[in-house]
């Protein structure tokens, strides 16, 4: 199996071979230039990630681990404050794997346009999968073709930019004062990312109905109220998603890109 992912040959950004004309160089700067208006959303995101784990009581090295190996967002926050609350550990990653349940459904939708790529280049795309390089790629694979170049522009920054600024918001934690709260941070940030996700039917379904399980929830033990608001609330989005049109994939005659 190639485990190279390109980098040893010297045509690493050879021309798209369905296309002959657009080379890899060209689709990688193009998902950089996409992707850059993100970056401005995702340093503070980073930053209140790593100050909120070592409110926590988690060491800086243990706070960029946490976002170098599991690099999604609403998840470690979730994660970050039920370690906080001492909740049990089982219910710590039950709640992880629900909140990103999610990218199951985006890696569905994504492989067709990716089929032909390595084995090697397609664990990286899992890896990088995040809302913003998803939305971003498909968006422009049922436009103008799949590129996993295109894919690695818009992804790539993404980490860079959210593990640096967990870094720095892990240093800078670590600095303040015990008495200085940074929890209230967690919410705060959770309410700024879902607010402007919630634009169809589904999204306003899944964030009322799993607010309100949360909420009804919250006296439970083990913080178990939250974790039936995840529940709740992708159930009841799948729901009505299941009700509605389903364009994901691409026509019969896009074909995937080769790598």
């Amino acid at each position: 199996m190639d485990v190279s992912l390109g980098f040893r040959d010297r045509q690493l950004f050879a021309p798209d071979p369905r296309t002959g004309s657009v080379s890899g160089r060209d689709s990688f700067l193009a998902g950089v230039r996409a992707i850059a208006p993100v970056l401005l959303g995702a340093a503070p995101f980073g930053l209140v990630a790593g100050a909120a784990a070592v409110e926590a009581d988690l060491t800086v090295a243990q706070a960029l681990g946490l976002s170098t190996v599991v690099f999604a967002g609403a998840s470690q926050l979730a994660a970050i404050d039920l370690l906080g609350r001492d909740a049990p550990f089982a219910v710590v990653v039950g709640t992880a794997l629900v909140i990103n349940a999610r990218l199951v459904m985006y890696s569905a939708s994504i492989a067709p346009y990716l089929a032909r790529v390595s084995r090697a280049r397609k664990a990286l795309v899992a890896y990088l999968l995040t809302d913003q390089a998803y939305a971003l790629s498909v968006t422009r694979f049922r436009r103008e073709g799949a590129s996993v170049w295109y894919y690695f522009g818009a992804a790539a920054p993404l980490w860079v930019v959210f593990v640096a600024a967990t870094a720095v918001g892990a240093v800078g934690g670590a600095q303040l004062p015990a008495s200085l709260p940074l929890g209230f941070a967690v919410p705060l940030v959770f309410l700024a990312v879902l607010t402007p996700a919630v634009t169809d039917d589904a999204s306003v379904t899944a964030a009322v109905v799993g607010g309100g399980v949360a909420v009804a929830g919250a006296s439970l033990p083990l913080n178990l109220g939250l974790l039936g608001g995840a529940l709740a609330g992708v159930a009841a989005g799948l729901l009505v998603d299941e009700v509605g049109d389903d364009p994901d994939g691409p026509d019969d005659s896009d074909g995937g890109e080769a790598a």
